[in-house]
């Protein structure tokens, strides 16, 4: 499928699950014929089980309720937790579900990081937060830093029909035809422009970088760019420069408390590159940043699930909202203005510590570089796979199964 931009959308900034579990969470108890949503985690603690309750709510109040969730995200939940819901007629599915190896995950590569809720075909919600307490500030020292949107407007259709056209084909053709004609019935919510954007492994591997290239290219006064897991390729860091380079103020925030050290020494390799451009780098150090978004002069956005990393450009599957709004813009800048004043320390070029002797992290840096541009052709190396989404069925109850035994028995006595 195409999308295109629409206008006429409302489009709400939702900072850290704080704010988006109860927009989340009372939109679905609100629901009235159908709920979708896809994840990359979902953990069984407060969060997750306050998820649970709402969806199995709506299910038993004949809501259609259809949940695609990633095999190496979400790969804890117990039967006892998923059957509660398949018994209630909610259609759970995971993405590329692998057993354990030696107490290991392995499917390791294009993993399903979409975060997408759709209600009704009129909200829906994009984002980088999952379903797991991490999201919550109560959460302590490692609670992540996070952003997502509610959408209301012609938008949501578009969101709406990806979800379904992503479900197996018997589930995709039942359902197709009421939801162009919702499309059609869309009305107008606000005022701002949308356009949703994904990245796959077929017809659409670069779309999400090709619309930051493309910002990158006609910013004008400045673009800040706040992502979790950066470690992009040389199209971007050149983008990145040359912005810099003719007079744009381009900020990034960055880990500076990383979840996962190796992300803040992989991403201090590319400093001073960046950094003799004249690019401002600053590390947020309240607690592990989690966010995945940019703003870029007074008017373009970018909210969602991508990092700038060669997991999300090239690899998982991902899905981002771009956004022409001078009043979501301004929301946006300020609240990543106000982590760079309040909870970040800004990079100096001759602050950058790289491992080892300046020779070792030269030859480092070098070798960061080549290893970003061959990375995804690597994992191509290994051996094929086709990832698939795999439904999970309700149990069968004990007493249908005797009533089964039962008519197979007088079936063979006849």
């Amino acid at each position: 499928m195409k999308t295109t931009w629409r206008s006429g959308n409302q489009i709400t900034l939702l900072e850290n699950g704080d704010a988006y579990y109860p927009a989340v969470f009372d939109a679905i108890s609100q629901a009235k014929k159908q709920v979708l949503l896809e994840t990359f985690i979902w953990f069984d603690d407060n969060a997750g089980q306050a998820l649970h309750q709402v969806l199995l709510e709506a299910a038993q109040r004949g809501v259609q309720v259809e949940v695609l969730m990633d095999g190496y995200g979400s790969p804890d939940l117990s039967e006892t937790f998923i059957n509660t819901l398949t018994q209630a007629g909610v259609v759970v599915r995971y993405y590329d579900p692998s057993p354990l190896f030696l107490g290991m995950r392995t499917n390791l590569f294009r993993r399903m990081h979409r975060k997408i809720v759709v209600i009704d075909g009129e909200l829906a919600f994009v984002g980088g937060i999952n379903y797991s307490a991490e999201h919550l500030t109560s959460y302590g020292p490692e609670a992540k830093q996070d952003y997502a949107v509610a959408v209301r407007g012609p938008v949501v259709s578009d969101i709406q029909q990806f979800v379904i056209a992503n479900l197996p084909e018997s589930t995709r053709t039942r359902r197709w035809r009421w939801h162009r004609h919702r499309a059609q019935d869309q009305n107008q919510a606000g005022e701002a422009q949308a356009l949703f954007i994904w990245r796959d492994n077929n017809r659409h591997p670069d779309d999400i970088e090709r619309y930051y290239l493309r910002m990158l290219a006609r910013a004008r006064r400045e673009v800040i760019i706040a992502n979790a897991y950066f470690f992009p390729g040389y199209r971007l860091l050149h983008a990145m420069r040359n912005a810099a380079r003719r007079g744009v103020s381009v900020k990034l925030i960055l880990q500076g408390e990383p979840d996962i050290p190796m992300v803040k020494t992989a991403a201090r390799l590319l400093y001073p590159y960046l950094l003799k451009a004249g690019v401002h780098i600053y590390e947020y150090q309240q607690r592990p940043l989690h966010g995945k978004v940019a703003v870029m002069d007074s008017h373009w956005a970018t909210v969602g699930s991508s990092n700038l990393d060669p997991l999300s450009l090239s690899l998982n599957l991902e899905a981002n909202l771009v956004i022409h709004d001078r009043e979501f813009n301004q929301t946006l800048r300020d609240n990543l203005m106000k982590l760079i004043s309040q909870s970040t320390e800004q990079t100096q070029a001759d602050r950058v510590l790289l491992p080892g002797p300046r020779w070792w992290g030269l030859t480092c840096s070098v070798l960061a570089f080549h290893f970003v541009r061959h990375f995804p052709a690597m994992v191509g190396w290994l051996p094929a796979h086709t990832p698939r989404i795999t439904r999970v069925r309700p149990p069968v109850q004990p007493e249908l199964e005797q009533q089964d035994q039962h008519a197979t028995t007088d079936s063979g006595g006849q």
